[in-house]
């Protein structure tokens, strides 16, 4: 009995393009810290703290976690960890000003937030040593917010210009980050390097 030919599987010639989702997280970080780095600089009043919380939500916090998981699926590491846990810093953030400002949890001490921050200045500072290998943008990206979490965590340990250091520190850190947004969107969109990002340190 003559065995049935299986029909032969056509391979497409050619993969549809894979968007990179590293702009939106860029984007969602830099515009949120924008914001809240106003506040700690003494650029904008405190009251503006309620601005924040959603916005923290909304963009800061889900767009970042949004672009982790995409990142995951493009075999992204490095981008999967940063932007998973800086989305999920916003959330934090959000949820920490939420309640208490709602009364369901009681303000935090100091010392407590210091630690928090100091605790994500050296998380950062070891995602800046894997930046040696990324662009110089990127590279100076981290090497900033590892800047801005220690100083707003010498501020809540005590030291008194901490928090406004902090503030302009996380400005650098927002504008660079959304430069580097800003030039991956357009160099993509034009198909050419447009607005520059320097190379990494290490080839």
């Amino acid at each position: 009995m003559a065995s049935a030919t299986k029909p032969a599987l056509t391979v497409p010639t050619t993969l549809p393009k894979i968007a990179n989702p590293a702009p939106l997280g860029l984007a969602a970080f830099g515009l949120t810290t924008v914001v809240l780095s106003c506040i700690n600089a003494g650029l904008l009043p405190p009251e503006a703290t309620s601005a924040v919380v959603p916005l923290a939500f909304a963009f800061g916090g889900l767009a970042q976690l949004i672009t982790g998981v995409l990142e995951y699926a493009n075999g992204n590491t490095f981008g999967t960890v940063a932007f998973t846990s800086y989305g999920s810093f916003w959330l934090w953030y959000a949820s920490l000003v939420w309640s208490v400002g709602a009364g369901w949890l009681k303000p935090p001490a100091a010392v407590g937030v210091a630690i928090v921050l100091l605790m994500w200045g050296i998380f950062s500072l070891y995602m800046w040593i894997c930046t040696f290998k990324a662009n110089k943008c990127i590279f100076a990206t981290f090497l900033a917010l590892s800047a801005t979490f220690f100083l707003l965590a010498a501020g809540d340990f005590g030291w008194a210009p901490g928090k406004q250091l902090g503030g302009f520190a996380g400005l650098v850190t927002a504008v660079i980050a959304l430069y580097v947004s800003f030039a991956e969107v357009l160099n993509s969109t034009f198909g050419k390097e447009v607005l520059p990002l320097g190379r990494p340190l290490i080839g």
